[in-house]
């Protein structure tokens, strides 16, 4: 049993445990509108964007969510008004996370003071876990339930239909803008756990699991955070015992399941009557 709870007793990895649980349940309940809305490669290009974001506030001296957050926050702003200028949204996404992540690089190639910190950035660092990580974390998680649950009808009507959103009066232009906002603020707030190139499967593989095993959206949402949650514990958990990367450990861990859950609803699905048969 002490073997099993020795991860337990060191602060840092207590306050990892906690500061992935609430990312996973975030990255979850969020992933379902990014996933539905069909927002994937936004979510990758500004987790990586952000990065450029992460070493120009390591060389200015800056706070790191303060730097990236607004980095982050500028990045989305950019590529929503590029996408109203005559270019496609997966152009104006490729311009800019692609410069930005070219900065990124520039900079670390010149200060390589920073390039220690580079694999934590990329794949994540549970040493790396502060009590100001922890507390942003739960800050973040709160706002953006909040807003998730206050615009939850706009929201829903925005993710599946915008010509009928546009109907019911939903503002899409505000809706683009505002999601965009809280996708920036949940990619800089779990990058820590999870790093820049892995973050995004914390977003798409709980909901695509939870869509395989439901079509009803509450309860897609509802799975989608308790797995992102129950995979970012198990991750943790394991990187301590492999002595791998924290992102990593996730990444692998739901992907499995992702794989498990595929072949139960493929099995399932075979077994059911071929009721056109009789």
């Amino acid at each position: 049993m002490n073997f099993l709870l020795q991860p337990f007793h060191y602060e840092f990895f207590t306050r990892a445990i906690v500061v992935s649980i609430m990312a996973g349940f975030l990255c979850g309940v969020m992933g379902v509108y990014i996933t539905t809305r069909r927002m994937s490669y936004i979510a990758h290009g500004l987790s990586h964007a952000i990065l450029g974001g992460a070493v120009l506030s390591y060389v200015l001296g800056l706070n790191f969510y303060i730097g990236s957050g607004t980095w982050g926050f500028a990045t989305a702003l950019l590529i929503q008004y590029l996408t109203g200028r005559r270019l496609y949204s997966d152009a104006a996404i490729g311009i800019v996370t692609t410069a930005s992540f070219a900065l990124g690089v520039a900079i670390i190639s010149t200060h390589h003071g920073f390039a220690q910190n580079f694999e934590a950035a990329l794949f994540g660092n549970v040493l790396g876990i502060s009590q100001v990580d922890l507390w942003t974390v739960a800050a973040v998680t709160v706002v953006l339930l909040i807003l998730v649950f206050v615009f939850y009808r706009p929201l829903l009507f925005w993710c599946f239909d915008r010509e009928v959103a546009k109907v019911h009066g939903v503002p899409i232009f505000f809706m683009d803008t505002l999601f965009a906002l809280m996708l920036a603020t949940l990619l800089v707030a779990t990058l820590q756990v999870l790093g820049v190139t892995l973050v995004i499967s914390a977003v798409i593989i709980p909901p695509s699991i939870a869509r395989l095993l439901t079509n009803q959206f509450g309860k897609i949402i509802i799975i989608s955070a308790i797995l992102g949650s129950i995979i970012s514990f198990a991750g943790i958990y394991l990187s301590y015992y492999f002595d791998i990367a924290s992102g990593a450990s996730i990444v692998l861990i739901s992907t499995l399941i992702f794989g498990l859950v595929l072949l139960f609803t493929f099995f399932k699905n075979r077994r059911k009557p071929n009721l056109a048969s009789f």
